[in-house]
């Protein structure tokens, strides 16, 4: 059996690494946005980066919530 200690301690490790995948697929959606012209495909890298950091977002909450 895990101890309750454990599981918030691995909670908060992927707290920690959904954060900051979601602040890695900001970083590229700033870079995109500062291109005056995006190509098709970075179109949709684009668009597939802003649901993947939806995504995160909403696993982030989960967390919180199951966690307060």
């Amino acid at each position: 059996m895990i101890s309750t200690r454990k599981q918030v301690g691995r909670t908060e490790m992927t707290f920690d690494e959904l954060r900051s995948q979601h602040q890695g697929h900001e970083t590229r959606l700033e870079e995109l946005r500062l291109k005056g012209f995006l190509t098709p495909e970075e179109e949709f890298e684009q668009k597939q980066l802003k649901k993947k950091k939806l995504r995160l977002k909403d696993q982030m909450e989960h967390i919180r919530r199951v966690a307060s």
